[in-house]
């Protein structure tokens, strides 16, 4: 298996802007995170990187929301980068990463911090590229070289799910979106037939994925000391007969 540290650093976006069908990328991953942020509770989320800063949240029950990217953009709360971050331990209850770790150079090193500063039970919401979809297959090809979704590192939601469990995530569920090249200039319909027909029967192929993982919390218990009884042994007394009582 290829390594997950790259020799070279991969050109971020600076928005969905610069993928082809962006917009309507993130639209799709508002819709599928919608239903998924209502069951995250606490006191502060953060948004990591530029693209999940642009991703709308509204249904989040967590009303300090945080914006942690490297370049200052206009939503941009905490300026910092994502493979140290610049939070105190056990502080976040939630965290989404948009295509953070398709874009990374160590997604190894962003996934350690991101274990760091989340809570107990805090939960993690990550989306990517889905290698064995159809814009998994294009990227190699030299189509629409503009789109800097031929930088993505496309990992596999079984790679991400392997890594979250090494460091004692359970994985709660997974959600599947959008059914499309990414590279063609030609739209899709989410209403249409065909995605509807894909997510139904051939859910692998999504052009992305969500996961959501909660950080497991291992309880303390005491360990109590077995003591052992020994039991007593029984034995029969012998009786001395004296030689008056033998009279």
């Amino acid at each position: 298996m290829k390594s997950a540290l790259s020799a070279v650093k991969p050109q971020y976006p600076t928005g969905w802007s610069d993928i082809s069908q962006g917009e309507l990328i993130k639209q799709e991953l508002e819709l599928a995170c919608a239903p998924l942020v209502e069951r995250i509770f606490g006191y502060h989320f953060v948004r990591l990187g530029t693209l999940s800063g642009d991703v709308a949240l509204v249904n989040s029950p967590i009303k300090h929301i945080v914006n942690l990217s490297e370049p200052i953009t206009a939503g941009c709360n905490v300026r910092g980068i994502s493979r140290e971050l610049p939070l105190q331990q056990n502080s976040v209850d939630g965290f989404l990463l948009a295509a953070e770790l398709d874009f990374a150079q160590d997604p190894h090193q962003i996934l350690r911090e991101v274990d760091r500063a989340i809570t107990a039970n805090g939960q993690v919401i990550i989306a990517g590229f889905n290698p064995f979809s159809m814009a998994g297959v294009l990227k190699y090809f030299p189509i629409n070289k503009g789109n800097l979704l031929h930088q993505g590192r496309f990992f596999t939601s079984a790679r991400i799910k392997d890594w979250l469990q090494l460091l004692g995530f359970e994985i709660v569920e997974q959600e599947y979106v959008m059914y499309s090249s990414l590279f063609a200039s030609k739209r899709f319909s989410q209403g249409s037939r065909i995605q509807k027909f894909c997510k139904r029967y051939l859910p692998g192929l999504s052009s992305m994925y969500v996961i959501v993982a909660r950080k497991r919390e291992i309880p303390l218990s005491t360990i109590k000391p077995k003591w052992k009884v020994k039991k007593p042994s029984f034995s029969a007394a012998s009786a001395r007969v004296s030689h008056r009582d033998s009279l």
